[in-house]
């Protein structure tokens, strides 16, 4: 089974009542999780923080799963994140995917949390390592260039693994995924390359003698959803480019405008190359319209 996900994009920042009939919506619809992005301040400030957001959609829902697409990971401190990491995970055992980026797109959002931009990559290494020590729940004494940890430790862990997704369209985010994650999560790529990125994650995987991983694969994918092509372009590109401040024809190709027939049809070589969680960003004529087809998207996918 495909799982699928709704990330909601409007930048209105809506009450907890909004949210609310948003879950309840997506109850409904059968949809298997809600999405949260995370950003500390990016561009104009705006952005949300992705673990706040995914307890409290756990803690509103028995039954959707929270799709955290992606945590800037570099920006915390890991034993911190560990830390809230397995309270969620206790809040809703097996119920939290976690997907973590370098992100940089604004390099003053690092500035602006005391952090240099170039080093995003290496921090990232090292958050990572620490993070899935501590989540094992056995004492962690590292040494590394950004953090030194003296037998480190958190309890209780979570009673069930909570999938650590790498993200990022790069070679050095795949080969991170292969040595350090549970899966990739893909993002403005192509079916071939989507299929490429997972094959060279086992590759390194492999290398790295990493032969018991429960791969979970995840894609993000911004769309517009509407009546016709014109319609839902002109809901997701205007988004788009209030958002991430460039043109929506820089990444038009990656992501569709039209039904959800055909959205659905433009996600389902994603499935054949290896990809097992959509979280789909939708951009549609009202929060309803947008849970409502990212549910018929998910009906065509699993038909």
């Amino acid at each position: 089974m495909t799982r699928v996900a709704y990330l909601q994009t409007r930048l209105d920042s809506p009450t907890w009542s909004d949210r609310q009939r948003i879950i309840e919506r997506a109850e409904r619809g059968g949809l298997d999780g809600l999405g949260v992005g995370d950003h500390v301040s990016f561009y104009t400030g705006a952005g949300a923080d992705g673990l706040v957001g995914a307890a409290s959609i756990l803690a509103a829902s028995p039954r959707l799963m929270a799709v955290v697409g992606v945590y800037l990971l570099p920006l915390r401190h890991p034993v911190v994140v560990a830390r809230q990491v397995a309270d969620i995970a206790a809040m809703a055992p097996g119920r939290l995917v976690l997907g973590v980026g370098v992100g940089g797109e604004d390099p003053h959002e690092f500035e602006s949390c005391g952090i240099d931009p170039k080093t995003r990559g290496r921090r990232m290494d090292e958050c990572l390592d620490v993070l899935r020590g501590l989540l094992t729940g056995k004492p962690v004494h590292y040494e590394g260039e950004f953090f030194q940890l003296d037998q480190a430790c958190i309890a209780p862990t979570p009673t069930e693994p909570v999938p650590i997704l790498v993200g990022g369209r790069s070679d050095a985010a795949i080969r991170r995924a292969g040595r350090l994650g549970d899966g990739w999560y893909g993002i403005w790529v192509s079916a071939t390359r989507y299929a490429q990125a997972v094959a060279q994650m086992h590759d390194v995987a492999g290398d790295a003698r990493r032969s018991d991983v429960e791969w979970h694969n995840a894609l993000n994918v911004w769309c517009g959803v509407g009546t016709n092509a014109d319609a839902a372009r002109a809901c997701v590109a205007p988004a788009m480019e209030a958002f991430y401040q460039m043109p929506y024809e820089r990444f038009e190709k990656w992501s569709p405008a039209g039904t959800p027939a055909h959205v659905a049809e433009f996600l389902a070589p994603y499935v054949e190359a290896g990809c097992h969680t959509f979280n789909v960003i939708a951009c549609g004529a009202s929060a309803e319209a947008e849970v409502d087809a990212v549910s018929e998207i998910r009906a065509i996918l699993n038909g």
